[in-house]
């Protein structure tokens, strides 16, 4: 059982717990994920590690209540106990060596570029990011990634925080502008990713996405979370979660998305 020390309700459909798990702290590195049950019937979820402290032992998971076991996980309140959790899982994302990057979050997707932001930053990188939500009332972790790169663009497609437009609007205007760096990450729902990778790819900038289907055991025996890349299949939890943006096939990756709607 892992204990819930800590749970901050962002908006009302998005929480931020934290999450007693020493032996996962100890280990997580940025870009990596856990799978977990909140009880014998739920779902396994699968959620990236949006922060670790290896002293506290404790991990910190964001998410959205959308469905019946994110709700149940919702439900939870400081010093209840989730039944499992599984992991680090994934391939930690190679951030070592580089000197200036942007780091492009959209949605939810920013509480995984958070922890990646900040691994930079806090190792001399000098980090731009662009968050991009619907509206102000979407906007999370906005202190926290204030606090952890040297430029800040939070953008809303509606304009309610000042600021109205995509990332990419944000992005693409900083390279005009004479900005250039050695790597762009974008992590945020496919299309997002897509069409960052299309920008950066004419400015012949590497970039990495942060690849988040369908999953259900996150050791690649089920094949639900294969992804095409480069012409090839790929397993986003044991290959991934990270891949050449360049190289994904995102129309074939959107099509399987819609095939679990209901």
């Amino acid at each position: 059982m892992f204990r819930i020390v800590k749970k901050n309700i962002l908006n009302e459909t998005t929480d931020h717990i934290t999450v007693e798990a020493p032996l996962i702290a100890n280990k997580a590195k940025p870009g990596q994920f856990i799978i977990l049950r909140t009880d014998e019937k739920s779902e396994r979820i699968p959620l990236t590690i949006a922060g670790y402290d290896k002293e506290q032992g404790t991990i910190s998971l964001i998410y959205q209540k959308i469905g019946h076991s994110t709700k149940a996980l919702g439900a939870l309140m400081e010093g209840d106990a989730i039944l499992d959790l599984a992991g680090p899982l994934g391939k930690p994302t190679a951030l070592d060596g580089y000197t200036k990057v942007a780091v492009v979050g959209g949605g939810l997707g920013c509480a995984i570029a958070y922890p990646q932001a900040k691994y930079l930053f806090d190792h001399g990188c000098d980090v731009t990011v662009f968050a991009g939500f619907r509206s102000r009332e979407h906007i999370i972790l906005e202190q926290e990634m204030k606090a952890c790169c040297s430029h800040l663009h939070v953008l809303t497609d509606d304009g309610s925080n000042g600021n109205k437009g995509l990332v990419t609007d944000g992005l693409r205007g900083c390279i005009q502008q004479g900005e250039t760096y050695e790597l762009v990450i974008a992590i945020g729902p496919p299309m997002m990713m897509k069409f960052v990778s299309l920008l950066t790819k004419d400015f012949g900038i590497k970039t990495f996405v942060s690849m988040n289907p369908i999953m259900i055991d996150g050791t690649g025996m089920c094949g639900c979370c294969r992804v095409t890349v480069g012409g090839k299949i790929k397993f986003a939890c044991v290959d991934g979660p990270d891949f050449d943006g360049h190289a994904v096939d995102f129309d074939e990756l959107m099509r399987r998305n819609r095939m679990y709607l209901a």
